[in-house]
């Protein structure tokens, strides 16, 4: 079992709450360039639990079309790792919530995995969420440096997860575990089917020490609160991007979001 962390903001918030947590996802640099300290406001403001912040990739694998076209307009808009950074400066002055990065492994790499894991530290990130990162590898290689810095690495199941593995996910987990509701990719799931329910119930069955967040085809109340019945909240994606295409960035925009989620 990995070293206990040293409590960050993630592992406050479950140590307070443990029921439907809400987690909005929404691409660095879009709508614009210059949304992502706006939208990071306007989150806050709405009151959602966590907020995952995507850093723009060219070959996103476990996003689907909603998702990739907005890493594709952040791209051309200009947004890399180090202008997030920028961006993400300060942000603590006025932001609370616990903020996690989503993306994937080798733009990380290229910037320097030390350096990543510092820079998240200096500007409030509390954790990250990389797909493509096997967890041997993350162990062998660079959890110590994650550590280091206090940075959480949460760990994706889904349906094909066997249980010894969950199981070893679990033991070397902190923060949460991220469960995927389905074999598929973000923004292509419409509604909870009765597999996913027996997926759900065989999971919260095995009284995992770690909580859990239900990600993928979270999209309106009804998915919201399904999930919660089965796990400690929900992840919310590629309905959020599409709502800031369509209804802009404003708080009040983000606050009707939020609301239609929580109901």
């Amino acid at each position: 079992m990995i070293q206990e962390l040293t409590q960050n903001r993630i592992t406050d918030l479950f140590a307070h709450k443990s029921e439907r947590l809400l987690n909005v996802y929404f691409t660095a640099g879009f709508p614009e360039l210059t949304d992502t300290r706006t939208i990071l406001r306007g989150l806050e403001a709405a009151g959602v639990d966590l907020v995952e912040i995507g850093m723009p990739y060219s070959d996103p694998v476990a996003d689907g079309e909603t998702i990739q076209q907005s890493n594709g307009k952040a791209l051309d808009n200009g947004m890399s790792i180090k202008m997030l950074f920028d961006q993400l400066a300060g942000c603590r002055s006025e932001i609370t919530v616990p903020i996690l990065l989503m993306g994937y492994v080798n733009p990380i790499l290229q910037f320097g995995v030390a350096n990543f894991c510092k820079k998240c530290q200096e500007v409030g990130v509390d954790g990250v969420i990389l797909p493509d990162l096997p967890l041997d590898l993350y162990l062998a290689e660079y959890a110590s440096v994650f550590r280091e810095y206090g940075i959480l690495n949460v760990h994706l199941i889904t349906p094909q997860t066997s249980e010894s593995r969950i199981r070893y996910i679990d033991e070397e987990s902190d923060g949460f575990i991220y469960m995927v509701s389905s074999a598929s990719i973000t923004g292509s799931v419409q509604g909870i089917s009765d597999p996913m329910r027996a997926y759900f119930e065989r999971i919260q069955s095995m009284n995992l020490r770690n909580p859990r967040l239900i990600g993928f085809g979270i999209n309106n109340h009804e998915t919201f609160d399904t999930a919660s019945q089965y796990a400690n909240g929900a992840i919310v994606g590629s309905a959020f991007i599409r709502h800031l295409q369509e209804k802009g960035t404003s708080a009040e925009s983000i606050q009707a979001f939020v609301q239609t989620i929580r109901a």
